[in-house]
């Protein structure tokens, strides 16, 4: 740790104390992620030391203090986070001046979050917490534009006892993202609940708000039946046919969606109607896609493996690894607090944060400008390397070998108390 001062600490969203640092030696530096939990502790830096894909947040480190029994972990730092480029372009309508995120970059942001949990899924790993806020997105250097898939503090192996995630950490997690099948109770869920997660964002990133955004209280009972996220979901996607969903039936809380619902309620709602709301033609490529990722029965939803494949992929403008394509970016910085802020202040920034999540605007996210070309950045790249996923190859689409960069500032690290095991 002497060799990397501290210089900057992060600002909410995050969930525990972060920091940037400074390597002492310029020689070799690297970028370091705004993402540390306090959750999964020993289990989950094994878990994030094993994993190593470009689209997927890197452990670089682990320091442990004996003197104070804490642990720091040095990650990637990454700039942005979608939870911020929505908040972005949500307050730009907000504002009256509308500017949605250019296709081209909505579609290299899906392929590369796609890509990454496509390599977990393919090593027996859940992620189980997908939203906006844990898909970072690096700034200026090496590995600009690129996608980092962040905060595995849920992740799981499958063949691992899966605990609902209710009973994993007393912290509410949001369930706009939640897949259908853990709302009514599913024990032995599967892959497909990262899938329906990755849909949810996908129709954030073309709309600028959340799709299944509903009112949550402060809930923190183990019971994962949930009236009015339920009731959003079907307010959008109309109330599933026998049909469409064969073991509906079987669910657990299928007793009580019987009792709290009525099929004709939802007979005028559809994915359909509510794209078009939104400027997206039902037979568009970018809706087919989006229709594959929301199905409702998670045996029919699509695998990440296919959806990769998908023909929205091949049509212009295709995915590149720069999702800024080579444009200058025009999201703010991340906001850092100073060093003598006084503890409670950056609670009640923390708290105000995550009331705010995903349904405002906020402050300091204009609407104006937009991306443009930087001159000093060569043409965006229009063709992507179409090929097996990072999972099986390690050289598939937008992916490289992680590079270690000459940048002066790298680091984030953040401190857990735990008990030490014996070494």
């Amino acid at each position: 740790m002497q060799n990397l001062p501290l210089v900057h600490k992060i600002s909410p969203p995050l969930h525990s104390d972060a920091s940037t640092c400074r390597p002492i030696d310029p020689c070799r530096s690297l970028f370091s992620s705004s993402e540390l939990e306090s959750g999964s502790k020993l289990y989950r830096w094994t878990l994030l030391r094993e994993l190593k894909h470009p689209n997927v947040i890197a452990l670089q480190k682990v320091f442990l203090s004996h003197s104070d029994r804490k642990v720091w972990l040095l990650f990637d730092y990454a700039e942005h986070d979608l939870w911020h480029i929505i908040k972005f372009h949500r307050a730009s309508k907000a504002n009256k001046k509308p500017m949605q995120l250019p296709r081209g970059m909505v579609k290299s942001l899906l392929y590369q979050i796609l890509d990454g949990i496509h390599y977990l899924h393919a090593n027996w790993v859940l992620h189980r917490d997908l939203k906006p806020a844990n898909i970072l997105v690096m700034g200026e250097g090496p590995e600009r534009g690129r996608v980092k898939i962040a905060d595995m503090g849920f992740a799981r192996l499958f063949n691992s006892p899966l605990k609902p995630l209710a009973d994993l950490d007393p912290v509410v997690v949001t369930f706009w993202y939640r897949a259908p099948e853990l709302l009514l109770g599913a024990r032995h869920y599967t892959k497909a609940i990262d899938i329906w997660a990755i849909g949810c964002i996908f129709a954030e990133l073309l709309t600028s708000e959340p799709i299944f955004h509903c009112r949550q209280e402060d809930i923190k009972t183990s019971n994962p039946f949930h009236h009015d996220q339920l009731d959003r979901i079907f307010t959008v996607m109309g109330f599933p046919a026998d049909k469409d969903w064969e073991d509906i039936r079987k669910m657990p809380e299928y007793p009580t969606l019987q009792k709290d619902f009525r099929r004709t309620t939802y007979t005028n709602s559809s994915l359909i109607k509510y794209m078009e709301k939104h400027k997206v033609k039902p037979d568009s490529k970018v809706f087919l896609l989006l229709q594959k990722l929301l199905t409702m029965d998670p045996n029919k939803r699509i695998t990440s493996e296919l959806a990769l494949q998908d023909p929205y992929f091949l049509e212009d403008p295709l995915p590149t690894t720069d999702v800024f394509a080579g444009c200058q970016i025009p999201y703010p910085k991340r906001e850092f607090l100073n060093e003598d802020e006084p503890e409670e202040k950056t609670e009640k920034v923390i708290q105000s944060s995550a009331q705010t999540n995903g349904t405002t605007g906020g402050a300091g996210a204009t609407g104006g400008g937009g991306l443009q070309h930087s001159q000093d950045q060569g043409p965006p790249n229009k063709k992507p390397r179409l090929g097996p996923s990072g999972a099986s190859s390690g050289t598939g689409v937008l992916q490289s070998e992680y590079q270690v960069s000459s940048a002066n500032e790298w680091s984030l690290v953040g401190s857990l108390d735990i008990s030490f095991p014996t070494f």
